[in-house]
């Protein structure tokens, strides 16, 4: 039962979507054929070039971030900004504020709303 001919595939076993995912890494690796056809181990080779085009994907999602964190952030600073003046509006409106003491009372409120 656990040996040669009368084992099932193990593949068999994945979900349909880890049998997507699987299929389409070991067609990726196709381009390295070439490469690790050559090895000893040729099971083991063609996983390392899997991994290789796992680290490629990597890298590419990384440098896709990279591009759009820039941006990213300028938009949430500005909401902040914004998120903060109307806050400030909101807070004056409700507590209005007449001495230092009551201004400094309520920026520290909207300091605190912030943070939500």
């Amino acid at each position: 039962m656990f040996g040669g001919a009368d084992r099932e595939d193990w593949k068999e076993f994945l979900t349909d979507d880890a049998k997507q995912i699987l299929a389409s890494l070991l067609e990726s690796t196709k381009k390295h054929k070439g490469a690790y056809i050559q090895s000893d181990d040729v099971k083991i080779a063609q996983l390392w070039s899997a991994l290789i085009e796992m680290k490629k994907e990597i890298e590419n999602m990384k440098a896709m971030v990279a591009r759009v964190e820039g941006p990213f952030r300028a938009i949430v600073s500005v909401g902040e900004a914004a998120k903060k003046k109307a806050i400030e509006q909101l807070v004056s409106e409700i507590v209005r504020p007449t001495d230092m003491e009551s201004q400094e009372a309520t920026k520290k409120l909207v300091e605190s709303l912030m943070k939500f």
